[in-house]
């Protein structure tokens, strides 16, 4: 279990500070900068790289993922060497927070994925790896984004904790019920056969 032994105050200025990262809404961005249309009548309605890419603008979706999943990096790397582990991981889900209900967009925002694959790198780069090459696998297998993800934040605890990472088995857990939640219609949508494939602008 993860120790925190940061002052109170330095763990709410990174969970802050990790909020309002992980609230940029790259996607929204991007697709304006591009003339790509507004996300929200797109597809799933979503504003992360999977549905970008029903744009049919497959830079700009790989833009999409890199910024995404780096703004959750970023946010564990300041916080790890300017406060500590403990400020890392509470900066890493409050990122996560802030990319699945950003303030800047009426905290209406991804379903995460990205996010969490940079915080998983940047956080516990082992973790990180399995748990894209288990999104990867998933994905040629499948072309289930959300399966993808589903089966990727499910195994995150497991691998963590199984590589001497336990400390962060709690984020992780948190993580995946998150991401859960947030993909409560695509599950209800793999279960009855109507789930839309990686690369489908429907």
């Amino acid at each position: 279990m993860p120790t925190f032994t940061e002052a109170p105050l330095v763990l709410l200025l990174w969970a802050i500070v990790g909020y309002l990262l992980g609230s940029i809404p790259f996607g929204m961005i991007l697709s304006k900068l591009m003339n790509l249309g507004d996300l929200r009548s797109i597809g799933s309605g979503n504003i992360g790289a999977t549905n970008v890419l029903r744009t049919g603008n497959k830079k700009a979706a790989f833009a999409t993922l890199i910024l995404d999943g780096g703004k959750g990096a970023v946010a564990v790397l300041l916080a790890r060497e300017l406060a500590g582990d403990g400020a890392a991981q509470i900066a890493a889900f409050a990122s996560f927070l802030g990319h699945c209900f950003p303030i800047y967009i009426g905290f209406k925002g991804g379903k995460g994925v990205a996010t969490f694959i940079g915080i998983a790198l940047a956080i516990a780069w082992p973790v990180g790896l399995l748990v894209c090459l288990t999104w990867l696998v998933v994905a040629v297998v499948t072309r289930y984004s959300s399966l993808s993800a589903l089966t990727a934040a499910t195994l995150a605890p497991f691998f963590a904790y199984f590589l001497g990472f336990g400390q962060m088995v709690l984020l992780f857990i948190l993580l995946a019920l998150v991401i859960y939640v947030r993909h409560k219609t695509n599950i209800e949508r793999l279960m009855s056969g109507q789930e839309s494939k990686i690369g489908s602008k429907g």
